[in-house]
């Protein structure tokens, strides 16, 4: 049975929902907020984070005192420090007078670090001492001042990972994870999708003076079979959306359906196919990269099939099978999951002199990016294939874009960006 403190902290907060993990995540701020420990609310974009530091802020003693929120994703880097913690007058240029930081102007209350897994790792220092011992100093001064601030921090970044990559300091993560709290996407409240849509459909059609919208039941199936990757913040604008547009009240699957968007199975629509046919559409110029290795070797595995039919038929000696090696892949990006994590190598054939052999100077640059240079980045590789897309087309720029798949303004660009005039 749902505690009484629970559904009364839903109706003063505006928060729907009747989950396990959501009402898991609540009871967790509910019980963490008369102490000073700090607190780390995960969750992804979307999911109603910035709920929870509120709940803390008014369950706490702090509740009379300043409560602050940062985006710390929106403040440039170089002004970051200075929003925190203040600087003097001087100190760089634009400071015409000294300033408080948010953290000397929240003393006595709680400060809410939005997107916290941004800061840049000199803030993180900062930061770090401030959660020790209260002591910051402001931009531009030697003078060592105190706050009394209950710090809640909340981020939709995976800081384990953030941590092993040298982004986000460990210290700093245990400091700031006294009390965890995740809060769970949208596709884990299976059951309060519907309730959700009902209540923005209300409340935008007592907003714009309209009939409530309402699905039939085929609609309403689409509609919990949707994984809401953007999660309560998207189904909330899709609900406006339709509130606002659609004429007819009763909501159809085939109305819903254009406001859904598209469910894409992958971030490289030319290795994995696309629905558009044969059109191919780029997300990222860095795909050009992707495109061209995966040509190639393609290229490679039929030219080796020519030469072995040309030679049977010649009556000559076949070429023998060529083994292929397995290496780390080196059109692999980190952050993505998109190519397996090996791919075989395969040499070229070559005919020359009327014999066969393999050419290793012909591989050589693929071979040399798996073994012997494993930690060139994708922007070395890039640069190399566009560099040979110049060579094979005698510095056309036109023909070489068209080759690569790219327009001539971003040939361009990225001639002068690698300094390949």
């Amino acid at each position: 049975m749902i505690r009484s403190e629970i559904q009364n902290v839903k109706l003063r907060f505006g928060i729907i929902g009747n989950a396990e993990g959501l009402n898991r995540a609540i009871d967790v701020a509910i019980q963490v907020a008369p102490t000073d420990l700090s607190v780390l609310i995960t969750g992804e974009s979307g999911v109603g984070k910035e709920n929870f530091p509120q709940i803390i802020h008014q369950f706490s003693r702090r509740k009379h005192g300043q409560y602050i929120a940062v985006n710390c994703g929106a403040i440039p880097e170089g002004t970051i420090d200075s929003e925190l913690f203040g600087h003097e007058k001087g100190a760089f240029t634009g400071a015409i007078s000294d300033r408080n930081g948010y953290f000397a102007e929240a003393n006595g209350g709680t400060i809410f670090l939005d997107e916290v897994g941004e800061l840049p790792l000199s803030t993180q220092a900062r930061l770090l001492r401030v959660l020790e011992s209260g002591e910051f100093i402001k931009v531009g001064s030697s003078k060592v001042q105190k706050t009394d601030v209950r710090i809640v921090a909340a981020t939709n970044v995976n800081l384990t990972d953030a941590i092993a990559e040298g982004r986000f300091r460990e210290d700093l993560y245990y400091r700031l994870n006294t009390v965890p709290i995740k809060v769970p996407p949208l596709r884990e409240r299976a059951d309060d999708i519907a309730l959700l849509f009902r209540k923005f459909a209300s409340d935008f059609a007592e907003k714009y003076r309209m009939p409530a919208i309402q699905l039939t039941d085929d609609a309403k199936a689409l509609l919990l079979a949707y994984p809401w990757p953007g999660n309560v913040r998207q189904l909330k604008n899709i609900t406006e959306q339709i509130s606002i547009i659609e004429t007819n009240r009763d909501i159809t699957p085939d109305i819903l359906q254009n406001y859904l968007p598209a469910r894409q199975e992958s971030r490289m629509p030319m290795l994995f196919g696309s629905k558009s046919g044969g059109n191919k559409t780029f997300e990222s110029e860095r795909e050009i990269l992707y495109q061209v290795l995966f040509d190639m070797r393609r290229d490679v595995t039929d030219l080796k099939k020519l030469v072995n039919t040309l030679m049977a038929e010649r009556g000559g000696a076949v070429a023998p099978p060529v083994p292929t090696t397995t290496a780390v892949s080196y059109y692999q990006e980190p952050s993505r999951n998109l190519m397996p994590a090996t791919q075989p190598v395969v040499p070229t054939i070559n005919i020359s002199a009327g014999k066969v052999h393999t050419a290793d100077d012909d591989i050589q640059d693929t071979e040399e990016y798996v073994e012997e240079e494993a930690p060139l980045s994708l922007d070395e590789v890039e640069k190399e294939m566009i560099r040979k897309a110049l060579e094979r087309h005698h510095g056309k720029r036109k023909n070489a874009a068209k080759d690569l798949n790219i327009s001539e303004r971003t040939l361009y660009r990225k001639i002068k960006e690698y300094g390949l005039d």
